[in-house]
This record gives C-alpha cells, sequence and structure tokens, in this order.
C-alpha cells in the first residue's frame, strides 16, 4: 500500500502514517488550536434527599446557575457544553457533564464554579476523563465527515462513553499491518449510519489513551455495532474498553430534578 493515493486533481490523500513515532521525518510540533474535552461524571449522596424539599429546590437552582455561568465566555473559548442523567443507567454515577473548549484551563473554572455551590458538599467525582480532538491517522483525512478537528457533539438522545487502552502489541505492528485492521474495523461499522463516532485522545494527559463517545437515537444499534466489532482483528488489541457508560441527554434542570 501506498502512503499517497492520488485522487481526482492529483491532490495525494494520506491513508495512513507511515512513521507514527516520528523517528525518520524528525516532524515539527503541531501548534494548532484544538478541542479540549472533559466527561466529568457525578455521584449525588442519599443524604441530599433527606433534605426539606424547598431546600433542595433551592440547591439545585443554585447549582443550574453556576453550571450554565461557565458558557458566559467570549465566541473564541469555543465552550461547549451537553448535559446527560444517568439515573437509572449507572449506580455509582448519576449525571454526566460533557465540556468542549479550547483551552484545558477552562475546565478548571469550570469546577472551581461548582465548587462554590452547596450541591457539590453532596456530590463525588467517580470519574473525570480528560481527552484531545484531532484527525483519525487511519481515515481518509481529504475527504468525508467526522475526521476534522471540530466536532459537532450531542446530537443523539444517547450518548455512550467509555475509556479506551490499546495494548503494547498493537503498537509494535507496521502502520500498514494496523492500517489492514483499521480498515476492516471501519467497513464493519459502515452499515450502522444512525450512530456518529467521536475518538478523542488522551495520552500524556490522563490515564486511558482515548475516550470513545458515541451518538445516538438507537441504543439497540449500537448494541449490534459493538457486538460486530468484537469479531474485528483490530478488537484483539483491546487492553481495556471499560467502565462504559449509557448517557441520556438532559438539560440541566431535568437532569437535577432526576436527583430528587
Amino acid at each position: 500500500m501506498s502512503e499517497h493515493k492520488p485522487q481526482a486533481g492529483g491532490r495525494p490523500r494520506m491513508m495512513v502514517d507511515l512513521d507514527p513515532s516520528g523517528q525518520v521525518t524528525q516532524k515539527e510540533p503541531d501548534r494548532q488550536k484544538r478541542q479540549f474535552l472533559n466527561y466529568a461524571f457525578y455521584k449525588l449522596s442519599p443524604e441530599f434527599r433527606r433534605l426539606h424539599a424547598e431546600l433542595r429546590a433551592e440547591i439545585r437552582a443554585e447549582f443550574q446557575e453556576a453550571v450554565e455561568k461557565w458558557l458566559e465566555a467570549p465566541p473564541e473559548a469555543g465552550r461547549i457544553l451537553r448535559t446527560y442523567s444517568l439515573v437509572g443507567t449507572r449506580s455509582e454515577v448519576d449525571f454526566m457533564l460533557w465540556r468542549i473548549a479550547f483551552d484545558v484551563r477552562d475546565f478548571n473554572d469550570a469546577q472551581a464554579l461548582l465548587n462554590q455551590t452547596r450541591l457539590m458538599g453532596y456530590l463525588t467525582q467517580p470519574y473525570n476523563f480528560i481527552s484531545m480532538q484531532k484527525r483519525s491517522q487511519y481515515v481518509n483525512r481529504v475527504e468525508g465527515s467526522g475526521h476534522g478537528l471540530e466536532l459537532l457533539p450531542g446530537q443523539g438522545t444517547y450518548l455512550f462513553v467509555y475509556p479506551f487502552v490499546k495494548t503494547r502489541a498493537w503498537y509494535d505492528l507496521s502502520p500498514h499491518a494496523r492500517q489492514g485492521m483499521m480498515d476492516e474495523h471501519i467497513y464493519a461499522s459502515n452499515p450502522f449510519k444512525g450512530i456518529r463516532l467521536n475518538t478523542s485522545y488522551s495520552y500524556g494527559i490522563d490515564d486511558q489513551e482515548f475516550v470513545v463517545a458515541f451518538d445516538s437515537d438507537y441504543p439497540q444499534e449500537f448494541v449490534d455495532l459493538v457486538a460486530r466489532l468484537r469479531h474485528t482483528e483490530a478488537s484483539m488489541f483491546t487492553l481495556t474498553d471499560t467502565p462504559m457508560f449509557t448517557c441520556i441527554k438532559k438539560d440541566v434542570e431535568g437532569l437535577l430534578q432526576d436527583l430528587g
């Protein structure tokens, strides 16, 4: 397989990075602006539900104001917020805030705002994932959607999220071997048009290597997709892909009402 495949107009199109370690080409650092992602999961203590109904409502309203205040930033900050309930779908978390920004320090600002609310006295954070968006080295970089440096998140009713780590053996394979497996992986996924994939990268900034988020209106289709991908060769090189979270899209008021 050639690294560059000509397309109409003679413009080359890269399908796989033949020197991912940079040992041959000594590539320069990529300094372009990218989106950082934060998947912040929260769990409520049962003690909150023992408070008076009027006080609970007051505390929920205060927390909602703090969550939404984070979006009061200049447009160039690129702040995006999507909110999800996990009440009834996961035992150790109750809701998730999916934050996106061009500066990872913005996530520090977001949590600092929440820490000033009374509800944070009743919340713990069992999981908190940080990642960054960039182009996939395995997918056509010129044509096709969903492989640029910006993503449009949270269009579906459900978001299926999990951290992901490859085995070390995966990185010992040749670029062409990995490309062949990923071609099979992509081909197996093609029929599932009702699912949008957001893969982001955590190398060096969090424990996992990737955070994978599937956006869809059809949970049954997602179950079938994951079952099919278990039969692809690339799945043999998965080290961990849990915990898995089924998130139901709700506005801030709705997810707070789920808490009681």
